[in-house]
């Protein structure tokens, strides 16, 4: 099966964003009194919507979530946008998948003004038909609904579309949404996580997405 459209979830999949993720986090808990000094006990929060992972993790109540992604955003903005990395070797797929005719999103749960401004600081905005992202109120922040936005506002035929993702909640928007999805364990998902929700192909690389899409 060749797909014409690739959809690429941005965080632990195209960037590896840990550093400015984390100290985001670890800025917005210490407004709170909670010191946390070891980073990778934040790595859960690269992914999912960041409200849920406050209330999930720290069980915060929904205001305190609310507060808690305000303070992470302070940081964030100043910071924490720019304590990132492109993954080695994502540039040159982007340029070659753009190359041969398929035609490529980012479908995010980051805030869209944020996810706009990291590939556009990395130099691979170009390579992006659309960005689809959360709103900074919050909506649009669920994988399944970015999906829905893309296939319907795009009018895409879903046997064409992939989602490429490293979390649970990717492949969950693309079963959700009939589509087939790429598990990518170089990421922050585990291989369990990502096979438990039933991924379509599982990548240990970037370059592996080449072998599955041609």
């Amino acid at each position: 099966m060749r797909y014409n459209h690739l959809l690429f979830d941005l965080d632990g999949t195209i960037t590896d964003p840990k550093i400015g993720i984390t100290k985001s986090v670890q800025y917005a808990l210490n407004k709170f009194g909670i010191q946390e000094d070891d980073l990778d006990k934040l790595e859960p929060f690269i992914g999912p919507p960041l409200k849920n992972s406050f209330m999930e993790i720290y069980s915060f109540s929904e205001d305190q979530a609310l507060q808690g992604v305000e303070y992470y955003r302070e940081y964030f903005r100043e910071r924490g946008m720019f304590e990132n990395e492109l993954y080695p070797g994502m540039q040159s797929v982007l340029k070659q998948l753009q190359d041969d005719g398929f035609t490529l999103y980012v479908a995010t749960s980051k805030p869209k003004v944020f996810a706009d401004e990291i590939l556009k600081y990395f130099e691979v905005d170009h390579y992006f038909e659309g960005v689809v992202g959360s709103h900074l109120d919050g909506t649009l922040s669920d994988k399944t609904e970015i999906i829905t936005y893309i296939l319907q506002n795009r009018n895409l035929v879903k046997s064409e579309v992939v989602m490429i993702g490293d979390r649970k909640h990717d492949m969950i928007g693309a079963n959700n949404n009939g589509i087939d999805s790429i598990g990518a364990e170089y990421g922050y998902g585990s291989d369990g996580e990502l096979l438990r929700e039933n991924c379509t192909y599982y990548i240990k690389k970037i370059e592996d997405i080449l072998g599955i899409v041609y």
